[in-house]
């Protein structure tokens, strides 16, 4: 497992395909878009598509705040695809089918649930600034209400300085 990213770090390097199998590279978004990447465990369980559609339902407000959101998962475009669909999702989703995403941002990590240890994405999101260093690196969060929070975090961000 890599080490735990802080805030205040340059963002480690990103390049996944979506769900329309386009390459998608942190640099695209670079000096122009605040990127809020999060991880999730898998397309369409609840959990996950709780905060799926939480993150479509604020996408014109994080829009407004020149932020974009991207999901990653380990499944695969088709299934991105699908899940966009049957729930009309308004996010870009990054199949990192190798897991190296997952590896590069320390969000694959072993876990014991009753007793049993497996590996597993662990749900974290990471706020990244127009300048490619991390604002926020959140591990073990809760879906619920987090867009929202995420939100927040953002809007202090972009808030205009005070002269």
């Amino acid at each position: 497992m890599s080490p735990l990213l802080e805030k205040n770090q340059e963002a480690p390097f990103l390049r996944s395909a979506n769900q329309d199998n386009k390459l998608i590279y942190l640099s695209d978004y670079k000096g122009e878009k605040n990127v809020v990447l999060y991880f999730y465990p898998k397309d369409d369980t609840p959990g996950c598509t709780i905060e799926a559609n939480d993150f479509t339902a604020l996408a014109g407000e994080f829009d407004a705040q020149d932020t974009v959101i991207i999901g990653v998962s380990k499944d695969d475009c088709q299934s991105h695809r699908d899940f966009i669909g049957k729930y009309g999702l308004n996010v870009q989703l990054l199949a990192d089918t190798s897991g190296d995403l997952c590896d590069a941002y320390g969000v694959w990590q072993e876990v014991e649930k009753d007793g049993v240890k497996k590996w597993k994405i662990v749900r974290s999101t990471f706020i990244i600034d127009k300048d490619g260093k991390l604002v926020e690196a959140l591990y073990g969060v809760n879906h619920e209400g987090h867009a929202l929070a995420v939100l927040e975090i953002i809007k202090g961000l972009t808030a205009p300085v005070e002269a």
